[in-house]
């Protein structure tokens, strides 16, 4: 049965693809290429003379009928620029209308240019968020930005050179002056991993050439504790048994991480409530 094989291709360096991705590669009928010419270097570097077409974002939608066509009788091939293809590349409209045709899809797993840099980043692993490339638009990124300022997940995103002054500038202003790190033309030949804070960042990169992505700490400021009617509550029990301002407030502090002023000034506010209420 005829299959589309999704095939990861190397970001930069070419020695960095699978032998199975190699074989697939030599083994389908035709390869969907977001850039035949770029992909033609790979394949002629492997000696690989499968037939390629274009599938790119202009004509991602006229071309669905040709490939799914040839899905009927044929194994294909999609492939990106580099990388994982329909992660911030074309392949999701493919991948969509060839499961809806009940066509088998099988991923060939390899290069990723959001999991490399965040694997080599130093920042949390354990949870992150993976956004693409940023709003182009200053107005719609400060928008974006102040929208996921309490987001505690390490954020990966994308960046063009010309606009990644602007975008660290306007990072370190709504998010404050966090960790990031900036990893540039992963795994070509000047590459670099700058690891430091969005104001180190933004001096290092005075003239910013290449592929740019990020990694940036999440909101790791903790909640600020708040007082509650249910502490509100505490304090009026503790005064009726008879506990002492100082034991009850060191109790309630240590239990809530609440200042002791504030705390005393609600155990205040109670019995001065409490007063009113026998006069």
């Amino acid at each position: 049965m005829p299959a589309l094989y999704v095939v990861a291709t190397p970001i930069g360096n070419l020695e960095d693809i699978t032998l199975r991705a190699i074989r697939i590669l030599k083994e389908v009928k035709l390869i969907a290429a977001e850039d035949t010419r770029k992909t033609h270097q790979l394949l002629s570097h492997y000696g690989i003379k499968t037939p390629t077409t274009s599938y790119h974002e202009h004509n991602k939608l006229t071309k669905l009928d040709y490939i799914l066509n040839r899905l009927e009788t044929e194994d294909v091939a999609l492939v990106s620029d580099a990388g994982m293809p329909g992660i911030s590349d074309p392949g999701y409209e493919l991948i969509s209308a060839v499961q809806q045709n009940k066509i088998q899809v099988v991923p060939i797993p390899g290069p990723s240019v959001p999991i490399t840099a965040l694997a080599a980043s130093g920042l949390p692993t354990d949870s992150f968020c993976f956004h693409g490339f940023l709003p182009a638009k200053a107005a719609q990124r400060r928008r974006w930005l102040k929208s996921q300022a309490e987001v505690k997940s390490t954020l990966v995103l994308f960046e063009a050179p010309h606009r990644i002054a602007d975008s660290l500038k306007d990072m370190r202003e709504i998010w404050g002056d966090r960790k990031i790190t900036v990893c540039r033309e992963l795994t070509k030949i000047h590459e670099e991993i700058f690891r430091g804070s969005l104001s180190e960042a933004i001096d290092h990169f005075t003239s910013p050439r290449g592929e740019f992505t990020l990694i940036v700490n999440g909101n790791q400021e903790e909640p600020k504790p708040e007082m509650t009617g249910n502490v509100a509550q505490r304090l009026r029990q503790m005064q009726k048994s008879g506990l002492t301002a100082k034991d009850a407030i060191t109790e309630i502090a240590g239990e809530t991480g609440l200042s002791k002023k504030e705390i005393y000034r609600e155990w205040l506010s109670i019995k001065a409530k409490g007063k009113s209420k026998i006069e």
